[in-house]
């Protein structure tokens, strides 16, 4: 039995109308997925299926928190994450183009696996900009120990800069002077 069996729904045999499920997800989950932005998180997903003769229709709320290195001053911290979606599960022989939110599953099958599908909703959640929260203050609890390190460091940077020029740049300004 694989690890992704435990995110298993079966469909066959429920009756026509809505069927609720929930599954808590935790470190153990991200570990099988290469390349993960995550190691570490608890995430609780609430599952609703709908069932109609021709096809399924899933509601998913991903709920949770996921430990993430604050991209300014690279400590971990926990990132809340929420997502909401739906999407419809059709029964064929092959796939048809019908839009990014239809999964297509042979007739034959019993059950549908959301493990991958759970993975990506999750990691769609994590906003573009890792950084701290904001405390009650409105202030970001960054380590102030690197953020002052790399002030000094960006700071020595921009003086070295300024004062060693390239010769075949100036040569190339002293043209749009003429």
């Amino acid at each position: 039995m694989s690890w992704k069996s435990k995110y298993n729904i079966e469909f066959k045999g429920l009756e026509e109308g809505l069927h609720d499920y929930k599954i808590e997800i935790d470190n153990t989950f991200f570990e099988h997925f290469e390349e993960s932005l995550v190691d570490n998180g608890e995430i609780t997903v609430k599952i609703t299926l709908e069932k109609r003769s021709a096809f399924l229709k899933i509601h998913l709320k991903i709920k949770g928190w996921l430990e993430l290195t604050c991209d300014r001053c690279l400590d971990k911290y926990k990132q809340r994450v929420k997502q909401k979606t739906e999407f419809f599960v059709k029964f064929g022989e092959k796939e048809y183009e019908e839009g990014e939110n239809v999964i297509w599953v042979l007739p034959q099958e019993h059950h549908i696996n959301l493990a991958q599908i759970i993975y990506e909703y999750t990691m769609l959640s994590i906003p573009l900009r890792h950084v701290h929260p904001k405390n009650k203050d409105g202030k970001r609890e960054c380590n102030k120990e690197m953020l002052k390190n790399l002030k000094n460091y960006m700071h020595t940077e921009n003086d070295e800069a300024e004062t060693i020029t390239d010769p075949r740049w100036d040569a190339l300004k002293n043209l749009n002077n003429n």
